[in-house]
């Protein structure tokens, strides 16, 4: 979408965008009503691309080569090995990202299937579909990761070839694994956001994604949006300090935190043309905020799985 034609949109589109993205992801998962893990997985990644997010590609924007309609086939491709029964952790992420190669041909959804295996393999054995119950069952799973987990996802990331990847001294994914996977990603975590999830739980998206979300009392563009700004506001994007550098992630951080505030005003950020101006710039320099969209992505599955339960 060009800038042009954001400045001429009416600002009543974007106000039917969001009914019709509230009734995408509210349907199957209102008040009452049940979701399976996958559907909860499945709707995340739709509004991951359905919702702008700047530096991301979106239907309104695509971006670094991709379209949106790449991240959608990578999500039902992805879907089959992160929701097998049963299943370890290491095997649903090598399945995953293996069946994401086969589909798109290039690396989409890493972060998010290294984020929604252990969700996935938690909603198997949680004993209710609550924040607290998942959040529980979330630390059981990464509990009992081992060095098997270890290896299937060091074989996946390095298939996948993230961007940014370079080698360390201590549990390098080229090298055979010596530790299991949560040791592994603890080792990681002052680095990366996604690691770091692994070594507290997931506690960024229960005590900072789902109330975020939640407090957009029901838009959900308004609610998506809120959670990846917060995100890309709070933390360096790992994706962003490791194709580039510190500086700069804390340059878009900074840029993140002036369009947070605007959010939290009540600001409807789709009706700014400077909000499209930021994303297309983004995409300009090649700055990608991808961490951050994992998160939001996983944050926006464990509220399909337990908002229902959490609103009762």
């Amino acid at each position: 979408m060009k800038l042009s034609e954001v400045k001429s949109r009416p600002k009543s589109r974007s106000r039917v965008g969001t009914r019709a993205l509230a009734g995408l992801t509210d349907a199957p998962a209102g008040r009452g009503a049940a979701t399976t893990p996958r559907a909860a997985f499945l709707r995340a990644c739709e509004l991951d691309v359905a919702v702008r997010k700047p530096g991301n590609v979106s239907r309104a924007s695509p971006g670094h080569g991709m379209q949106a309609a790449l991240f959608l086939a990578s999500a039902q491709a992805a879907a089959d090995a992160l929701f097998v029964a049963g299943a370890r952790v290491g095997e649903r992420i090598e399945g995953a990202v293996a069946a994401t190669l086969a589909a798109a041909g290039c690396n989409t959804n890493l972060g998010i299937v290294l984020l929604a295996a252990p969700i996935a393999a938690a909603a198997e054995r949680a004993t209710a579909a609550s924040s607290d119950a998942l959040c529980l069952a979330i630390g059981e799973v990464l509990a009992g990761l081992d060095i098997d987990d270890a290896g299937a996802a060091y074989r996946a990331i390095a298939l996948a070839r993230p961007g940014g990847l370079g080698r360390v001294a201590e549990a390098d994914v080229h090298a055979a694994p010596r530790i299991p996977l949560r040791e592994a990603m603890r080792l990681a975590a002052g680095r990366d956001s996604i690691a770091r999830q692994y070594d507290n739980g997931f506690a960024d998206l229960f005590e900072t994604g789902l109330p975020a979300l939640r407090a957009a009392d029901g838009d959900v563009t308004a609610g998506v949006q809120r959670v990846f700004l917060t995100f890309l506001a709070r933390w360096p994007d790992s994706h962003i300090v490791r194709k580039f550098s510190a500086g700069v992630a804390h340059s878009v951080m900074n840029q993140a935190r002036v369009w947070l505030e605007q959010a939290h005003a009540g600001a409807a950020l789709d009706d700014d043309p400077a909000f499209a101006a930021w994303d297309e710039a983004l995409k300009a320099q090649g700055l990608n905020p991808g961490t951050s969209a994992d998160l939001t992505v996983a944050t926006l599955m464990l509220d399909g799985l337990a908002r229902p339960a959490d609103t009762r």
